[in-house]
């Protein structure tokens, strides 16, 4: 059996940790193409301008568009050959170090999230839009990034529902590494190299994956309530670094070498309706997860313990936490109809799995949420 496991060259943390990034671009050379919303620019100016002197590096302005489109990285490139940059940098949240990704194609990356919403940080896989903002297509690269640099310090200062959101995607990381590693699914680790053309052999999860996709869940139940807290305080505690980590890193290998299954597939569905769109990915994948402990059968005390801790954290456990009120039979097949189409990894489950079984477990996990709710648990 082919296994597969991809992870990034270095994963660094910790406060204040920007002002390392020099050194970190001096392993490649002496200029770096910084690819960045000016906002997040802004927040952490001075200690961009600190490293760049204390390193004698030089960051070129981007003039980032703020999309990640096939546009927009091509005219990356040529400001990187334009600068003969030595390397690549992506700061800020997704679009940002999506776009650095495809600009690098694998090669002198580094990674500096401002937010800690999402998984992807540490993936070798990025999504691509059109210049309006429609998805356009997926893109995989030969390795994962060089460098992922977190600055806990500037993540405690984000908005407090960045880290939440950070924590649903992180929920669904175990359940649906557990599912695919039941069902022998290849995982994203043994994708083809998208930029460089050719394919590779289709691989399996490996233990290692799963271990830390089951260590992610488990710390997202210690430290979540506590990780909140504190950067609702804007405070750097070792739960809020637990998390951060849980978030970025666990939740990134979990997903990318452990397999995606249901849950993930069940939040592409919902976005065929409005009123999910004003919600994050995290929020979404949150409900999704209960949908697949429901489509799985998953015993009461386990779908309990994921409803609490999504309580206690202000994550979605019901339809209405994600803005869809009075959802009819028609649309709730939809929804089903979309998580079920042949490229979704819904299939990744250990059993086959219909529209109509979605649908159900959609109703379901709705009906369970909204119980527990009104319980005031």
């Amino acid at each position: 059996m082919r296994k597969a496991l991809i992870c990034p060259t270095k994963y660094v943390q910790g406060e204040d940790e920007i002002l390392n990034l020099g050194y970190f671009v001096n392993t490649f050379g002496k200029s770096a193409l910084l690819i960045a919303h000016p906002d997040d620019v802004a927040r952490v100016k001075e200690k961009l301008d600190a490293t760049s002197k204390k390193y004698d590096v030089v960051f070129v302005e981007s003039g980032f568009r703020g999309e990640c489109s096939h546009q927009e990285v091509a005219r990356l490139q040529e400001v990187a050959r334009e600068n003969n940059c030595d390397c690549t940098i992506g700061l800020g949240g997704g679009k940002a170090i999506d776009t650095a990704k495809c600009v690098a194609e694998g090669e002198s990356l580094i990674i500096v999230p401002t937010i800690a919403a999402t998984d992807a940080p540490t993936s070798h896989s990025a999504v691509l839009y059109t210049e309006d903002g429609a998805f356009d297509d997926y893109a995989y690269f030969k390795q994962s990034p060089s460098v992922v640099l977190i600055d806990t310090s500037v993540i405690a200062n984000a908005p407090v529902r960045f880290l939440v959101s950070g924590m649903g995607d992180a929920l669904s990381t175990y359940f649906e590494a557990r599912a695919a590693s039941r069902s022998y699914s290849n995982v994203n680790a043994g994708l083809p190299c998208g930029a460089r053309g050719g394919t590779a052999p289709p691989a399996k999860g490996t233990n290692t994956a799963l271990v830390l996709a089951e260590l992610c869940y488990k710390t997202l139940l210690s430290d979540g309530v506590k990780a909140k807290a504190a950067c609702e305080s804007k405070q750097v505690s070792t739960a809020l670094e637990n998390i951060i980590e849980a978030n970025i890193l666990l939740s990134g290998l979990g997903f990318e070498s452990g397999g995606l299954a249901a849950a993930h597939a069940i939040h592409d569905g919902l976005t065929i309706m409005e009123g999910p769109h004003a919600y994050y990915h995290g929020e979404k994948v949150a409900f999704g997860t209960l949908a697949q402990l429901v489509l799985e059968n998953a015993p009461m005390e386990e779908i309990e313990e994921v409803l609490g801790f999504c309580r206690s954290v202000g994550l979605p456990v019901c339809l209405s936490d994600i803005g869809i009120e009075n959802i009819t039979p028609e649309k709730l097949q939809k929804i089903a109809e979309k998580s079920c189409i042949p490229e979704e990894s819904v299939h990744s489950m250990p059993f086959t799995v219909t529209p109509d079984a979605v649908a159900a477990a959609i109703a379901v996990a709705d009906r369970l949420g909204s119980d527990y709710k009104t319980r005031g648990c």
